[in-house]
Formats: C-alpha cells, sequence, structure tokens
C-alpha cells in the first residue's frame, strides 16, 4: 500500500482531472486517481482488484485560482515553459514513433524527457506551446504525465471534423488523415475540451472498443455543442491502424450512426 500512495503522490493530477492509468497492484488499465479540491482519490475498477484509497496534497497557486474562477484560465491559455529536461527527440524518440506507429516524431515536433524516459507531446495553441504531456517508454506505472495544469486536449491535424479519441498517438494518427485528432487524456470531458470541440461542424467519438458506455457519454455531451455528432464503433484502438476502422472514418459510412 505505501508503494501505491508513493506512486500516487507523485502524479502530477490538476485539481477538477482525473488520470487513468495501469493499476500498481493487477496491472490493469482499470485504475484512475481524481484531484478533488485537493484530495487525491484513487480506486481499481478490476472486479478482482481491491486497490482504494485517499490522500492529502497541497494545491498549488494555478489550482486555486481554477477554483476560484471557475477555470477562467482555461479561455485564456498562457504559454507554458517546458522544464530544462525535456529536449529535441533523439533516436530513440524518431525509432519509437516510426517502428511502432509510422510518425514522423519531428514533423509532429515531439520531444523527450531525458528524466523520465517519455516521449512527450507539446499542447499548443494559437501557435504556442501551453502545456505538455509524456508517454513513458519504459515500464512505469504512469503511463501518461501531464507537465503543466491547462485542461486543454492534444490536437493533431487540420479540417472540419474532430475525432474525439483517448491519447495523443491515436490523435496524431487521425491527424495524418485529413481530420483532427483531439485526444482527451482523461476518463470525462473538461469545460477546455467541450469548448475546443465546439468550433468543429462534426464531432466524431471514437475511443477505445473497450470504453462504449464513455463514448456514449462523451457523445451526449457534445451533443449540446456540436451540431452533428457521430459515434465511430471500432474493432481496434485507432493507433494500431486497423485497415477497417480507418476505412469507417474516412467513409463515415453506415456502420456509425449519429447520437440523439
Amino acid at each position: 500500500m505505501n508503494n501505491i500512495y508513493n506512486i500516487v503522490s507523485d502524479m502530477d493530477v490538476a485539481v477538477g482531472t482525473t488520470v487513468r492509468t495501469e493499476c500498481p497492484s493487477c496491472g490493469q488499465r482499470t485504475f484512475t486517481v481524481t484531484n478533488e479540491m485537493g484530495t487525491l482519490k484513487w480506486n481499481c475498477f478490476r472486479a478482482s482488484c481491491t486497490v482504494k484509497g485517499s490522500t492529502q496534497v497541497s494545491m498549488s497557486i494555478d489550482d486555486i485560482k481554477t477554483v476560484l474562477l471557475g477555470h477562467e484560465s482555461d479561455n485564456k491559455p498562457v504559454p507554458f515553459a517546458l522544464p530544462e529536461y525535456i529536449v529535441t527527440p533523439p533516436w530513440v524518440v524518431l525509432e519509437w514513433a516510426s517502428e511502432l506507429y509510422g510518425l514522423d516524431a519531428q514533423e509532429l515536433g515531439l520531444m523527450y524527457d531525458v528524466k523520465d524516459s517519455r516521449v512527450v507531446f507539446p499542447i499548443r495553441h494559437d501557435g504556442q506551446i501551453v502545456d505538455a504531456t509524456g508517454r513513458a517508454l519504459d515500464k512505469s506505472p504512469i503511463k501518461w504525465k501531464r507537465y503543466g495544469k491547462s485542461s486543454l486536449p492534444y490536437v493533431c491535424g487540420h479540417g472540419t471534423t474532430a475525432v474525439v479519441v483517448e491519447d495523443c498517438v491515436s490523435a496524431a494518427i487521425v491527424g495524418t488523415d485529413g481530420f483532427v485528432g483531439v485526444a482527451v487524456l482523461g476518463t470525462s470531458l473538461s469545460d477546455g475540451h467541450k469548448r475546443y470541440v465546439s468550433q468543429f461542424s462534426t464531432a466524431v467519438v471514437a475511443l477505445d472498443p473497450d470504453a462504449l458506455p464513455k463514448t456514449l457519454q462523451f457523445a451526449k455531451e457534445l451533443r449540446g455543442h456540436v451540431a452533428n455528432v457521430i459515434v465511430l464503433r471500432l474493432t481496434d484502438d485507432l493507433k494500431y491502424r486497423n485497415q477497417t476502422d480507418l476505412d469507417k472514418l474516412t467513409t463515415l459510412g453506415d456502420t456509425q450512426w449519429k447520437y440523439h
């Protein structure tokens, strides 16, 4: 339990947000940590796993402003200075992006966290870096790490159709296929997510195949912000480039349905 306590305490979870990652006990991606006003609450939703708990953490000035101003900072993102240990991508990042996912790390502007060995995806707004998120390259129990406090999504691509996905890799793959990939980076939609997606004429919700309840919930929430909301039923995670799924996305054919 002490090990789980230390792992959770080291996670950078902004106030009002939830992070999902692998459970330190059972190893399944069913472990969530939520920051509720400085109280970190964690729980593994696997039926056979009993990991659950909470602890108090300090709140930063930005956290307090977020609470008092009702997330006003999401409306006016400010430039974010990347830590000095985040550097231009070495060969290990280039190889990871190219060999595993067919992506060009330099074209995407990926970087590298030399301290934690993470591929870093900068989050940009109006051409400026306002946050960043990093994906572990090793066996770290914390797969994704958020470096700043913004609730803005990681976005990749250009177009009039937003494709809402769970992770940055899927967003990058979608973004290279003529859509705008929008990575939620969590288990819920923030006000920042909804405001960003509301600028598009169509939003396609394309979460992992095992996340149907969350997919339907996202579609329901986005319906009040986007005129045309479509649910894309996947057979595999988009980051694995399943050709059937990519064809569905490209054609937006009869296997999808508009959410009402």
